[in-house]
């Protein structure tokens, strides 16, 4: 029989789960502080006529509540005078966007689906989020647009539609959510209590590999990135930050300027004419380009590696020759090869290559000085797993669709 492990902490100030069929809650149309720059926090003091010489000062009492307490109630923020608190909870929000779903699988991945608040005359949009324990680490799976432009035709989440880029904010609130639910914030009832948890950090590393293409939404990562990276907030070593993209050359290199983060790159072939199928943007920046680009990244050596991602597919891209045509492409970037056993989803053509096809190729990798570690799929039995993302709303009404088209006929 299967069991769930659940290794969460309690946590009495984690928002509640609502359920897939709750309705969206009343919007809130004061702006949020979440996601602001230490500069645009002292702004909003401005607004709210706080004295000049006080900005400073309770912009960075901001900054501590929010994201090294992790509050989401202005009242909680103890050592801020009670009128200031009631001006600030009247002009603005800090509150946690709505959990829709959380599904726990029988290998402890969890996968949230989160309502963001409509934005201009659009609507309420959701994405999928999932954090993925693991021996002296947790990793946190984050999306930055809600569906995709780029259909990959082995990835789920290319499916969907692009419906919006994710605000900073957004982005942010993901991580925000996820340590609330997992208990990794400190109980902001006892402010004098340990800054992290005793038993250490849950949420230790984070990638932007969930839905949608990072580096098409560059100032709002680039932004969200940089507050999670503070070291005063959230404090997330760049290290530990690792963005993945399947391409965009002209930001790859801006991407290690500005942000500083690790670099992934969504490889998955090492023929043009066949990348182009599996990742159709190598039509517009092909392998030579984005390689270039690799060896261009800031900071590159031994110690900062690239990783490279190869997802395989039985009798597509899994031979022995594509395994040594892959380190010829490779030879002179300092990397890491992850090899992703093709995780299935409905209607997909693809299948997974077979296990001892993935071990020999990972040996041929190996052999050449290469590290090929074999990712092991989490998350597979709630469709949390590598390329499995989609907005589980979506699909279903999808199916609403398909069953009101039926019963028309």
């Amino acid at each position: 029989m299967a069991i769930t492990l659940d290794i969460a902490r309690d946590n009495p100030n984690a928002p509640t789960v609502t359920g897939i069929a709750a309705s969206a809650s009343p919007q809130d149309e004061k702006p949020t502080l979440i996601g602001l720059t230490r500069e645009e926090l002292a702004e909003a003091m401005a607004e709210i006529g706080v004295p000049e010489k006080q900005r400073r000062m309770r912009a960075s009492q901001l900054w501590h509540w929010l994201y090294v307490r992790g509050v989401s109630d202005f009242a909680l923020m103890t050592n801020i005078a009670k009128d200031l608190r009631a001006k600030l909870d009247e002009a603005f929000t800090i509150a946690r966007p709505e959990i829709v779903s959380e599904q726990i699988s029988v290998d402890g991945t969890r996968k949230w689906l989160f309502r963001f608040p409509a934005r201009g005359a659009g609507r309420p949009v959701e994405v999928e989020t999932v954090y993925i324990p693991e021996e002296g680490r947790g990793t946190l799976c984050i999306s930055s647009q809600v569906g995709c432009t780029l259909t990959c035709t082995f990835c789920h989440t290319g499916t969907q539609k692009l419906v919006r880029n994710l605000t900073a904010e957004e982005i942010l609130s993901q991580i925000l959510i996820a340590r609330d639910r997992l208990g990794d914030f400190p109980d902001a009832s006892t402010p004098q209590g340990a800054i992290v948890p005793s038993e250490g950090r849950l949420v230790s590393n984070i990638v932007m590999m969930g839905m949608g293409e990072p580096l098409y939404n560059f100032d709002n990562v680039k932004k969200a990135l940089l507050i999670a990276s503070d070291g005063e907030g959230l404090s997330l070593s760049k290290r530990r930050i690792t963005l993945s993209t399947s391409g965009v050359v002209p930001e790859i290199v801006r991407a290690g300027e500005e942000i500083g983060c690790m670099l992934a790159i969504s490889l998955h072939a090492v023929r043009d004419d066949l990348r182009d199928v599996l990742v159709p943007i190598n039509k517009k920046w092909p392998i030579k380009d984005l390689l270039n680009a690799c060896r261009a990244y800031p900071g590159l050596s031994n110690a900062k590696r690239i990783t490279f991602e190869y997802v395989m597919l039985k009798g597509v891209n899994d031979s022995n020759q594509d395994a040594l045509d892959l380190v010829r492409l490779l030879k002179g970037i300092p990397a890491k090869i992850n090899l992703i056993p093709f995780n299935p989803w409905p209607g997909s053509e693809y299948e997974c290559s077979d296990w001892e096809r993935i071990e020999e190729f990972a040996d041929i990798v190996n052999r050449a000085g290469y590290a090929s570690p074999i990712r092991t799929p989490r998350g597979r039995d709630i469709f949390a797993a590598c390329g499995q993302l989609k907005s589980a709303s979506e699909r279903m009404r999808k199916k609403d669709r398909e069953a009101a088209a039926g019963a028309g006929a």
